[in-house]
């Protein structure tokens, strides 16, 4: 199938590692052009910094699809979480999304034509525990995303978000490191027993995601629009 993809130029934000680099490698193998940013690739850019954010667009040009992204918030309880934690969240998570949008909108509804995809959690259709940042103000984003849709699929534009679940990542490797130090079991159970709560029996290959995205920025894709997609295996109880 051709994706229509070929020398299309590609923005993924938070792409020097783990799922977002994935999806920077899906693109490139579909023949488009594809810029990278973080705090550690050669196109550095704090997306906390709207101005830094600014010069990253500028520099890159017109883009024809993002992907935006950013590192996971703070974890923890309600009570554990202050204001500056609320607010660091806000700029990284939100105000990212914001600023980047903003960017590329012009172009995109100049040729009418453009694909934006929302990389956010499966904590904005089931909240997750100690994660209440990321379940408040990721949900932030995905009902952006579904207003974006609204106002701007009229100029070829679409907007969607997907919401991954548990997959292959450092990250991951972490998280179950950090329960087993809590509950006392060895790394191999803590992570059986996290494979387990997943309907297909395994986590992700964070190439499988990609191709997700990738579809979604195809032109076979074009009619998918507003959605909210969990790849996760099942493990997400709502629709």
């Amino acid at each position: 199938m051709d994706l229509g993809l070929n020398n299309k130029t590609v923005l993924v934000a938070a792409a020097s590692q783990g799922l977002g680099k994935a999806i920077a490698e899906g693109f490139t193998a579909e023949g488009a052009k594809v810029f990278t940013c973080s705090r550690h690739t050669p196109i550095q850019c704090d997306l906390t910094n709207p101005e830094q954010i600014r010069q990253l667009l500028e520099t890159i040009g017109p883009i024809d699809v993002l992907v935006t992204n950013a590192g996971g918030p703070k974890p923890g309880t309600f009570s554990a979480i202050s204001d500056a934690d609320w607010e660091a969240t806000f700029q990284l998570t939100f105000m990212s999304a914001i600023h980047l949008i903003r960017g590329v909108l012009p172009h995109m509804q100049q040729q009418h034509w453009g694909r934006i995809i929302c990389l956010t959690s499966t904590s904005v259709k089931q909240p997750l525990d100690n994660l209440i940042t990321s379940n408040a103000i990721r949900a932030a984003v995905a009902n952006l995303a579904k207003s974006l849709a609204n106002e701007y699929g009229q100029d070829g534009i679409t907007v969607n978000v997907v919401a991954p679940g548990m997959f292959e990542t450092d990250r991951l490797q972490k998280l179950i490191q950090s329960r087993a130090d809590a509950s006392g079991y060895m790394f191999d159970e803590e992570k059986d027993i996290l494979r387990r709560t997943i309907p297909v029996r395994r986590f992700g290959d964070p190439a499988e995601l990609a191709a997700t995205v990738v579809f979604l920025a195809s032109e076979p894709g074009g009619y998918i629009n507003g959605v909210s997609l969990a790849v996760d295996g099942g493990l997400t109880k709502s629709v």
